[in-house]
């Protein structure tokens, strides 16, 4: 019974959801279907920004791009997990016991993300010499 009530209130994120995967099945049938064809040694070789790949792609790469990335995550998913807590967190009452719970956990979640960023300056990802 409670499925069956709230069942249209999921009916906008639904529409949402197919317009976005018809727009994206739209645009690939589209262009196979609009699209030049061409073939040939030119566009089936490798394309590194207008320049020619030179050595091998199997290279190794140093530990600081992936380091790096690794903090940009930490930082994304952060903001990611702010903006709910922040809508939630507007909606309590204040001086209730569940608003320093709430503040505690964002606070150390912060910290965390703050150590993160400094491990990373510490370890010299940010440098690029």
């Amino acid at each position: 019974m409670f499925l069956a009530d709230q069942l249209p209130l999921y009916l906008p994120i639904a529409i949402l959801l197919l317009m976005a995967v018809g727009f994206g099945i739209v645009n690939i049938i589209g262009s196979q279907l609009l699209g030049p064809r061409s073939e040939g040694k030119a566009k089936m070789s490798t394309y590194e920004s207008g320049m020619n790949p030179i050595g091998t792609a199997r290279r190794r790469f140093n530990i600081r791009f992936y380091i790096l990335a690794m903090t940009f995550l930490v930082f994304d998913v952060e903001i990611i997990f702010l903006y709910p807590w922040a809508v939630d967190f507007a909606q309590l009452e204040p001086g209730s016991p569940d608003a320093g719970l709430f503040l505690g956990r964002i606070l150390f979640f912060l910290l965390m993300s703050v150590i993160a960023y400094v491990y990373a300056w510490k370890k010299g990802v940010f440098r690029w010499d």
